[in-house]
């Protein structure tokens, strides 16, 4: 599976419960936190459900 560095670059102050803890899940607790995922389905729907507050990258 691939690999994807996630990095928190909008804060979640104002943010419904939903997406923080969403946030939380895949790792990020501060701004510019980052973490390393593989990618799965489950992965990918928390990705698209906070894309506008990480920066996604793949790793190669």
């Amino acid at each position: 599976m691939t690999k994807v560095i996630l990095t928190q670059v909008r804060s979640v102050i104002g943010r419904p419960k939903g997406q923080r803890d969403t946030l939380i899940a895949l790792g990020l607790r501060k701004m510019n936190a980052s973490s390393v995922k593989e990618t799965n389905p489950q992965i990918l729907g928390m990705i698209a459900k906070v894309s506008h507050l990480v920066k996604v990258e793949e790793v190669k």
